[in-house]
């Protein structure tokens, strides 16, 4: 249990911080549409992981489509998590 609560750590905080020169509402909804992007990016991460198990590993099974999904999650979970470390950053 420990090691999903240190796992935990590497994502930023949940709780959507101020930023400057936005109005309180405007933030916390662009604050929790970078979460959900985060979610959105695990979940295609997990649905690449299972595309892969259950795939056909024939020539002509199209292979490449997991790691597409898996490649897109990564990037999102990447972008986002960026964006709200800046954010916090700057509001910080």
């Amino acid at each position: 249990m420990n090691e999903l609560i240190m796992l935990a750590g590497i994502i930023p905080e949940a709780k959507p911080t101020q930023i400057p020169g936005l109005g309180e509402t405007v933030s916390k909804l662009f604050g929790y549409g970078l979460w959900l992007v985060i979610l959105a990016g695990a979940g295609a991460v997990g649905f690449g992981l299972y595309k892969l198990a259950v795939t056909d590993k024939s020539r002509n099974g199209g292979g490449s489509e997991p790691f597409k999904w898996m490649g897109g999650g990564i990037g999102a979970i990447v972008v986002a998590g960026s964006l709200i470390t800046i954010i916090n950053g700057i509001a910080g």
